[in-house]
C-alpha cells in the first residue's frame, strides 16, 4: 500500500510538470485565456462526476463556497502567468510557499496555532526569496508580486477548504472552482481574445487533462497513506520544473538561484512536517 502511495505522488509531480510545461508552451496566449480554457475542461469534468454520483453540485455553505471559488481563481491567474513570464523552476518555487500563506492565515480564518520554530522557517523562505529574486534579473519586482500573491490567494483557499470539510463534499469545493472562474476570467476573454492557433488547442487540451490526473492521483496517494510520508513528494515537482527548463526552454539557472530554491524547499518541507505533527 506504501509504495502504491509514493507511486501515484510521484505521478501526479510528474503531471503536475507537464501541465507547468504546455502553459509555458502558449506564454504567448493572454493568461486569463489559458485560464478560461482550464476552467472549462474542470466544469465538465466535474458536473458529469457530480450528476453521476448524484450530489446536489450547489451545497450548502454557498457564501464559503464562492469565496473559495473566487481564492482559488486570483491564486490560479497569478500562479499561470508566473508560469508563462519567468523561468520555470524559479516559478513553480514561488507557488510553493503557498503552505506558508496557508499557516499565517490558518491564525484568523481557523483558529490555527503555530510554533515558535514555523517563524523560523518564515524567515528562512523570504530568504530564499531575496536570494531567487535578487540574483536572476528575469524575476521582476511585478513578477515576484504575483507569484507571492498567487500563493498568498492559494493560502485563502486551503484554510477555507478546511472551513468547509465538513459540511460540503470535495468534489461540489471543485466544482465552485471553475463555476466562478469562467465568468470573472470569460468578460476579459470577450474583450482581449486571442486565437489559438494549431497546436496551441492541443497544449490548452492538455493543460487540462493534465490537472485532472495530478489531482486523481494526489487523491489516491493520500488516501493510501499518512500525509506525512508523502506530502513532501511534491517538492519534486521543483526538479521536474529544473529539467524540464533546462532541455525544453534553455532555462540556465545561476548557482544563486539554486540555493534560493534549495532554501525555499527546504524551509516549506519543513513547516510542513510541523503542521503534520499538530
Amino acid at each position: 500500500m506504501q509504495q502504491k502511495s509514493v507511486l501515484y505522488m510521484l505521478l501526479a509531480g510528474l503531471f503536475f510538470a507537464l501541465m507547468n510545461v504546455c502553459v509555458k508552451y502558449v506564454a504567448h496566449l493572454p493568461t486569463l485565456e489559458v485560464v478560461f480554457f482550464r476552467s472549462i475542461f474542470s466544469l465538465i469534468a466535474s458536473y458529469a462526476i457530480l450528476r453521476q454520483q448524484r450530489i446536489p453540485i450547489l451545497g450548502n455553505n454557498k457564501k464559503l463556497l464562492t469565496l473559495r471559488g473566487i481564492a482559488g481563481c486570483l491564486g490560479l491567474i497569478g500562479s499561470f502567468y508566473t508560469l508563462q513570464n519567468i523561468p520555470l523552476a524559479s516559478a513553480v518555487t514561488i507557488n510553493y510557499l503557498s503552505p506558508f500563506f496557508t499557516a499565517i492565515l490558518g491564525i484568523f480564518i481557523v483558529g490555527q496555532k503555530l510554533r515558535p520554530q514555523q517563524y523560523i522557517y518564515f524567515l528562512l523562505a523570504i530568504a530564499g526569496v531575496w536570494l531567487l529574486k535578487g540574483f536572476d534579473t528575469r524575476i521582476s519586482t511585478l513578477h515576484l508580486i504575483v507569484g507571492l500573491s498567487a500563493a498568498l490567494f492559494a493560502g485563502v483557499a486551503y484554510n477555507i477548504i478546511a472551513k468547509l470539510k465538513t459540511s460540503e463534499h470535495p468534489l461540489v469545493i471543485i466544482f465552485y472552482f471553475p463555476l466562478v472562474t469562467i465568468p470573472v476570467v470569460g468578460i476579459y476573454c470577450l474583450f482581449h481574445w486571442q486565437q489559438p492557433i494549431g497546436v496551441d488547442w492541443l497544449y490548452l487540451l492538455l493543460i487540462g487533462l493534465f490537472t485532472q490526473c495530478a489531482q486523481y492521483y494526489m487523491t489516491l496517494s493520500y488516501q493510501q497513506a499518512n500525509l506525512s510520508k508523502v506530502a513532501s513528494l511534491n517538492y519534486l515537482g521543483v526538479i521536474y520544473a529544473i529539467l524540464f527548463g533546462y532541455f525544453l526552454f534553455d532555462e540556465m539557472l545561476n548557482v544563486y538561484s539554486f540555493i534560493g530554491i534549495g532554501i525555499i524547499i527546504l524551509s516549506v518541507i519543513l513547516n510542513l512536517r510541523v503542521r503534520i505533527k499538530d
